[in-house]
């Protein structure tokens, strides 16, 4: 889902950055914001299919926990987010 696309905007926002003048420095904090995208996307998945899978079969057995488990799935999603914020931080810096 979402999370796919935070790495596909990181990806061109990484493709449209490297130009003749590409440093080393630069190939770094990019390296640095796609494993931050990347590795925060692994997690936030696994936890969201954990969460989901327990969630529905809780759900099934007990309906009034479709809320919390709507709220820890917000949780596990944000992972992802926050691993997408670093990533843009990282992509967009100059060498100053």
């Amino acid at each position: 889902g979402i999370l796919a696309i935070y790495g596909l905007v990181v990806a061109a926002v990484i493709a449209n950055s490297i130009g003749k003048d590409y440093t080393l420095f630069k190939s770094f904090t990019h390296l640095g914001a796609g494993l931050s995208v990347g590795l925060s996307g692994l997690a936030a998945g696994f936890a969201i299919g954990i969460v989901g899978d327990a969630g529905v079969r809780g759900t099934a057995q007990q309906p009034r926990l479709f809320v919390g488990m709507i709220l820890i799935l917000i949780f596990a999603e944000v992972l992802g987010l926050y691993g997408f914020i670093v990533a843009l931080i990282l992509a967009t810096r100059n060498e100053s």
